[in-house]
């Protein structure tokens, strides 16, 4: 199968990444089975969550679910088999110059996939997506060639690429497309209402290369589940905490002009964002984060699942669309990761120079760095 229009993503229910309520075992397997049951039938996972964890527990709950009735997809990227984790930071991409050379770039993927594979207790993924690549991800023709390599082995049927783990790298995946656009499927991008911008940039480059989008953050770090409302306390080490204080106050009041059209097309919140997204050019799925929000009067997260699997298309009016951009609009909101006019000397993990050639990239699509990539407030 390939990815369907909604997805379920192995970080919902806060047991891989913190925030809300963690669920418990049990609970967390039950959600999957629910998902599937609703019509949600596509599953994501990524083998350095919980270090293999969320494959093994995905695995458990779809085991004995037909197959062929979902589509599986994998991300593949982060070293944590070979490495330490280096604090916040996660663990290195595997293509980082201290843990291998490039002759040892197909090994890792293909022994990275089984693992992955074999956690998840199935032979194949439908879908590899190359996880929060650094700048030898993005542009060194041996990972991409090496990645197509999985395809021709059977252990997956397509490709694609996972761009983060923070908001930006929007040079850097049309340069990849433009390079690559032959092998590549998939591609997912951060982008909801509420953050139309960077991911926005690169829809044009993937509608002409034939790269369908996946969006990610959907629901706006769960304002748009229509329980985070002001005052809310967040469970200690949500990652939302961190957040600029009155990010839910602002959010929650930008709710308000959109809850007409919402309700002009019978959706809730949730569905209003999920439709938004599927409304932008090359955009064929949505993958929201499904969270048990701590404290009272919160909804449970089988309600969420409940309302993703309800999810449809709906064709919004120019005088629609043109409200939800005047209330979103967040360009220029933060400083965005990958090529950077201000980032100078070796590149990082995430950040790195912004060359000539991505200059040029940036003319073809019309794309100003020092305007369209910059933080201005």
């Amino acid at each position: 199968m390939d990815i369907t229009q909604t997805a379920f993503g192995t970080w919902n229910g806060g047991r891989f990444m913190n925030y809300g309520q963690p669920l418990d075992p049990d609970r967390w397997i039950a959600l999957v089975r629910q998902a599937w049951e609703r019509g949600v039938r596509t599953f994501l996972t990524a083998d350095v969550y919980g270090g293999g964890e969320a494959d093994s527990l995905l695995g458990q709950a779809l085991s004995g679910v037909p197959r062929d009735s979902y589509c599986l997809v994998a991300c593949i990227g982060h070293d944590f088999y070979s490495a330490r984790r280096d604090g916040a930071k996660g663990f290195p991409r595997f293509t980082d110059p201290r843990l291998r050379i490039r002759s040892e770039y197909g090994s890792y993927l293909r022994m990275a996939t089984e693992k992955s594979l074999e956690r998840c207790g199935t032979d194949r993924f439908d879908v590899v997506l190359l996880h929060n690549p650094d700048l030898i991800g993005y542009t060194d023709e041996t990972v991409w060639k090496e990645l197509h390599r999985l395809a021709d082995v059977g252990l997956t049927e397509r490709l694609g690429i996972a761009p983060g783990p923070a908001n930006g790298f929007t040079l850097d995946v049309i340069r990849c497309f433009e390079r690559y656009g032959a092998l590549i499927d998939w591609a997912m991008v951060i982008l909801g209402p509420f953050e139309p911008w960077p991911g926005s940039l690169v829809l044009p480059a993937a509608q002409a290369h034939d790269i369908r989008v996946l969006t990610r953050v959907v629901d706006y770090g769960g304002i748009f589940h229509g329980d985070i409302l002001p005052g809310h306390r967040f469970g200690q080490g949500d990652h939302r905490s961190f957040r600029p204080p009155g990010w839910v106050e602002a959010a929650v009041g930008k709710l308000e002009p959109l809850r007409p059209i919402a309700q002009r097309h019978g959706l809730t919140l949730l569905q209003f964002a999920a439709a938004w997204c599927l409304a932008q050019p090359a955009v064929r799925s949505v993958i929201p984060t499904l969270i048990q929000e701590v404290g009272e009067g919160t909804r449970t997260i089988e309600s969420k699942v409940d309302e993703l699997a309800a999810v449809r298309t709906v064709a919004f009016s120019a005088e629609e669309l043109e409200t939800i951009r005047a209330v979103g609009d967040n360009t220029g909101c933060m400083a965005l990761k990958g090529a950077n006019k201000v980032h100078v000397g070796d590149p990082l993990p995430d950040q790195w120079s912004l060359d000539a050639e991505l200059g040029a990239v940036a003319g073809r699509w019309r794309i100003r760095p020092e305007v369209d990539l910059a933080q201005t407030h």
